[in-house]
């Protein structure tokens, strides 16, 4: 491929839409475990979900405000979008109907559709329906005194063709149903009903069932469910507001009805129904979406957990705990003695807690700090932070409200912790805080001594068992300082200072890893051996992308690892013959980030919160840990690095098309993941 024509990135768009069909391809393999192959479905349309809310909505954004020079591009790019989506859908709805369903029908699990139901099954749901699902609803006629509804985001909805008149004689061939939140999306029928089977039935089943029983005295002609996706980005002036907690708190409830971005049908849909909603929603043909089942997909994800079925999900396992912590001795005498490194999820992420639940009781403790971006709504590590409070000591807990989809948690938090005595911080307005530190103080012989926490992942112990991650305990006083510094800066009293070991965003991060690219490229230059790997989630930054071109066109061996999207075009003549990259998606959500420079064999290992993305290089809070113990560098270059580049069972390989193609492996291949799960987990 000649390098005069190969564009210096790929919109990062295209590269999440090609990572959903690597995850779409680990459902079809027979050898995966049917749940984990339902669930693999699902996750695919929670992604699109948020696909469509942000980064579509984001382009829809920008053509309405009508900047011409961004205008063909973004027209070029959402077409592409269109043509790869809905044929990513297609196929996922086929997979889901000609194998999954069938499948799990072999091991007696039935989704059951209206015109599969026996006698005594469509009398209970008859009975289900009358009792618990006719009472909640509120069908709309769409008239001139009743237009057509605000339609919440993702919620589930039918509009239903109607002959008839109404109690007023006026003639209704229209109506929306909107399905109540509250009603659960797939019921199970009891076992009596089953044939010692398990069924299942969906709420859009049980609707299109007894649609007719909703509008008493109309002929029901079609009832065909649908589903709207929104703009999903809260609309904040950080600079007008006074507090930005309750701006925030009082904006997510407009999410709900953000601009329309997509419509979903299904396929029995009309033609002429589905351009009324498509009418009504000010969304065009391209924006439709036709499935042959379920529009909220989503929701089946539920089932595996429902059906408790351990012999058809992954094997379960124990997480491990790295030796010296299976003791009864403090954490703190065990941290004084070593730096612990955890690698979730194959070693227990409750080290983290227990240093937080030692540090909350220990009399000798003064003051805790902690960044939260992502917890979850029952949180171990929010509770804990609580107890320190009301214990007396001095809690600082930087709460970044705009986590996406997070931010409703967060503010309960933020206001749980405030209320407990916390002071409670939103960041500094503009750069989103996504740095995951804790930093401990404590007197020791009189003298204050830093203990901290320093991870790729966020402190939510859920995630944890799904995400592969890397978390440091350390007392290093100087990471200690560094990282008191970034608190300072968050809590808008610190200066633009240096820093003895972090490398921080939005400062000096960008800058230093430009540096040490170019310091490979001098020593490539001199004739010596040079050599980048990073395992990110996603390389998007254009500046980084031309600095790693300039690099492998002096020589510079450089290996990528990009779980999500990638904007390299690697292996191209010219250009990036030097660079390889690969992707690995598996069990566990790959999302460490661990970057190394060959620096004339020393090996400068860095791990830390940030991807190769603008935002996270200049509009966001990040940390990068270097890492000096020989020993855990070298464990992590072993489970990360080395790993990762022998991957064979989970890999694909960025061609210079930017398209990716499978690793073939001879027999059973080697698997990062599980090699990680023999080593570190118990069982």
């Amino acid at each position: 491929m000649n390098s005069d024509n190969v564009p210096s990135t790929v919109p990062r768009e295209l590269g999440v839409l090609a990572f959903n069909k690597r995850v779409l391809e680990l459902a079809t393999e027979d050898t995966c475990p049917i749940l984990e192959r339902l669930r693999y479905v699902c996750i695919i349309s929670n992604n699109l979900d948020e696909f469509f809310e942000v980064l579509v909505a984001r382009i829809k954004t920008q053509l309405n405000e009508k900047n011409q020079n961004s205008d063909i591009n973004n027209h070029k790019l959402l077409k592409q979008i269109c043509f790869e989506s809905h044929a990513l859908v297609q196929s996922q709805y086929q997979l889901l109907n000609n194998k999954i369903l069938p499948e799990l029908e072999r091991h007696n699990i039935f989704i059951l559709r209206k015109d599969t139901l026996n006698q005594e099954q469509a009398r209970w749901i008859t009975n289900y329906f009358t009792d618990e699902v006719k009472p909640v609803l509120t069908p709309i006629g769409i008239d001139p005194a009743h237009p057509f509804p605000r339609v919440l985001n993702k919620s589930l909805n039918f509009a239903v063709e109607l002959d008839g008149k109404d109690a007023f004689e006026r003639d209704l061939s229209v109506a929306i149903v909107q399905v109540p939140r509250s009603l659960p999306r797939i019921l199970e029928l009891p076992p009596i009903f089953s044939e010692n089977n398990r069924c299942f039935i969906t709420i859009s089943s049980i609707l299109q069932t007894h649609m007719d029983s909703v509008f008493p005295g109309f002929r029901v002609k079609g009832s065909h469910q649908f589903r709207v996706t929104r703009n999903s980005e809260l609309f904040v002036d950080e600079e007008e507001v006074t507090d930005l907690g309750a701006a925030v708190k009082g904006e997510l409830s407009y999410r709900q009805y953000g601009a329309s971005v997509r419509l979903e049908t299904s396929e029995s849909c009309p033609l002429g129904v589905s351009d009324f909603l498509l009418d009504k929603l000010g969304l065009k043909n391209d924006d439709l979406f036709t499935v042959d089942g379920p529009v909220n997909l989503a929701r089946l994800i539920s089932l595996p957990k429902l059906l408790d079925r351990i012999d058809l999900e992954f094997i379960r396992f124990t997480p491990g705990l790295p030796k010296g912590l299976d003791k009864s001795e403090s954490i703190f005498d065990v941290i004084d003695r070593t730096d612990i490194l955890l690698h979730h999820p194959y070693q227990s992420f409750l080290p983290v807690i227990d240093f937080l639940d030692s540090a909350s009781n220990d009399p000798y403790v003064v003051a805790i700090k902690q960044t939260v971006y992502r917890t979850g709504v029952d949180s171990d590590v929010m509770k804990k932070l609580i107890n320190a409070a009301q214990k007396g000591k001095q809690v600082t807990v930087a709460v970044e409200l705009f986590a996406r989809f997070d931010e409703e948690t967060n503010y309960d938090w933020a206001r749980q912790l405030e209320d407990a005595g916390v002071t409670v911080v939103y960041g500094v307005v503009g750069y989103k805080t996504h740095a995951k530190m804790l930093l401990v103080l404590r007197k020791v012989n009189k003298k204050l001594k830093f203990y901290g926490h320093l991870g790729t992942g966020n402190y939510n112990p859920k995630t944890a068992r799904s995400y592969t991650d890397l978390g440091l305990l350390t007392c290093d006083q100087s990471l200690g300082e560094d990282i008191n510094s970034v608190f300072s800066q968050l809590t808008g009293v610190g200066r633009n200072t240096s820093f003895q070991k972090l490398w921080i965003a939005p400062f000096g991060l960008n800058k230093e890893i430009n540096n040490a690219i170019d310091n490979e490229i001098k020593i490539a230059r001199g004739g010596g051996k040079s050599q980048i790997v990073a395992k990110i989630n996603a390389l998007t930054d254009e500046n980084i992308i031309k600095k790693l071109y300039s690099a492998s066109q002096a020589g510079v061996q450089i290996d990528l690892i990009v779980r999500g999207a990638c904007g390299l075009r690697p292996g191209v003549s010219g250009l990036s013959e030097n660079i390889r990259v690969r992707s690995i998606v598996g069990r566990f959500l790959e999302h460490s980030r661990v970057v190394m420079f060959s620096n004339k064999g020393k090996n400068d290992l860095f791990i830390g919160s940030a991807d190769w993305m603008s935002r996270n290089l200049h509009r966001r809070v990040e940390v990068f840990l270097p890492v000096f113990d020989p020993k855990l560098k070298q464990r992590i270059i072993k489970e990360t690095i080395e790993a990762d580049l022998r991957e064979t069972r989970n890999a694909w390989i960025l061609g210079p098309d930017h398209t990716y193609s499978r690793v073939k492996s001879r027999g059973k291949g080697f698997s990062a993941q599980t090699y990680n799960l023999k080593k570190m987990a118990k069982n």
